[in-house]
């Protein structure tokens, strides 16, 4: 799985073989440059949700429910996964969420919206550091994971957990659980597309790796851009288009 948020990109995603694509609320912060996840739209989530759609249309798509769409209660939030599967062509909802939540991912399974919960590190919270390093809290994800499948969800994510929670959980669950910085045990991984190409701008979690370098090269591909633009290289004659054969000289003639 891998996080995007534009066609061209999640084309990209798609011709390299990934299986599944998630239209994050990351987006937020890589797209428009806000430093959290909370101030990305619904409208906007559902807009890039359908590009990716239009890019992949054979892809298992992801729709990541922003904090303004679940915030004013569970009516609202259960109106707004509708909207993701109507709008955008969205495969299922990802959803941050505690155990309080529970009625609304029941509410969500009521109205036939297939759900991803996503427990661990939520950064609609606001709060980073890694979940389910002592028993305790590894018990509470644990149970509460369980009781996610029992109510309907047909995935989950977790997020910055414990290596050995994360499994724990896949063992137990049925369900497809899917890492994002949870260890290697999970049936499969996702990370945002910035991270895996390099082009984040600032400090990355522990759990990322950049398996390219597209941030240089973007860089350096830009900067001779600038440079033959500045130099008078680029454009060129083989770069213009050109009037057909003796259709100067008419022209000349023409506006003298």
């Amino acid at each position: 799985m891998i996080s995007c948020y534009d066609y061209v990109s999640a084309k990209i995603a798609a011709s390299a073989g990934v299986d599944t694509l998630l239209a994050g609320d990351s987006a937020a912060q890589f797209v428009l440059g806000y430093d959290n996840t909370l101030s990305v739209t619904m409208d906007f989530m559902i807009s890039i949700t359908a590009g990716l759609r239009r890019a992949a249309p054979d892809l298992l798509l992801v729709a990541d429910m922003p904090y303004a769409g679940s915030k004013n209660g569970r009516t609202e939030t259960v109106n707004n996964a509708k909207r993701f599967m109507d709008e955008s062509g969205a495969d299922i909802v990802k959803i941050e969420m505690v155990e309080a939540d529970l009625e609304t991912i029941k509410a969500m399974v009521a109205a036939k919206i297939p759900v991803m919960p996503h427990l661990g590190i939520r950064p609609q919270t606001g709060v980073y550091k890694a979940e389910g390093t002592t028993a305790e809290v590894g018990a509470e994800i644990t149970k509460l994971a369980e009781a996610l499948y029992k109510i309907g969800a047909e995935m989950l994510l977790l997020e910055g957990t414990a290596r050995e929670v994360a499994k724990i959980i896949t063992e137990k669950l049925p369900i497809p659980v899917v890492s994002c910085g949870s260890g290697p045990d999970c049936d499969g991984q996702v990370l945002v597309l910035p991270d895996i190409l390099n082009l984040r701008v600032g400090h990355s979690p522990k759990f990322t790796k950049a398996f390219g370098d597209v941030g240089k090269a973007s860089y350096e591909a830009i900067n001779l851009y600038h440079n033959q633009i500045v130099s008078g290289k680029f454009p060129d004659d083989e770069h213009s288009y050109h009037m057909k054969t003796g259709e100067l000289d008419r022209l000349l003639k023409m506006i003298e």
